[in-house]
């Protein structure tokens, strides 16, 4: 059974920085990644890396965000940098265990840049 258990997230300032934290357990993952959905809109990729450390972002987070994962432990970490109030949403930890598998996704981490 697949657990996705999500910390880190919170409200800093705009300019500040978050670090996002999933532990993941029940199996190996090919791919994990963050999503979030703000208010009022869809939920959009943020950013996915694969076992072999590739990595995509979402072009409007290129240069600030950084994700990282530590298959040892099996955890994916998202380092979030000059946050903005634009990247306030809910974060949704994802996983595949195949890349064309179901997805499993975190409980969501609120995530608020605010003045």
């Amino acid at each position: 059974q697949v657990q996705l258990v999500e910390s880190g997230g919170g409200v800093v300032a705009p300019g500040g920085s978050l670090r996002l934290s999933c532990a993941a357990s029940g199996s190996i993952f090919s791919v994990m990644g963050w999503y979030r959905r703000a208010p009022g809109k869809q939920r959009e990729l943020v950013a996915l890396i694969t076992n072999s450390d590739s990595a995509i972002y979402a072009d409007s987070v290129k240069g600030r965000f950084t994700i990282s994962r530590d298959n040892a432990k099996s955890t994916v970490n998202l380092q979030m940098n000059r946050l903005k109030p634009e990247d306030t949403a809910v974060y949704y930890c994802n996983v595949k265990i195949v890349p064309s598998g179901p997805d499993y996704w975190g409980q969501g981490t609120q995530v608020t840049v605010s003045s």
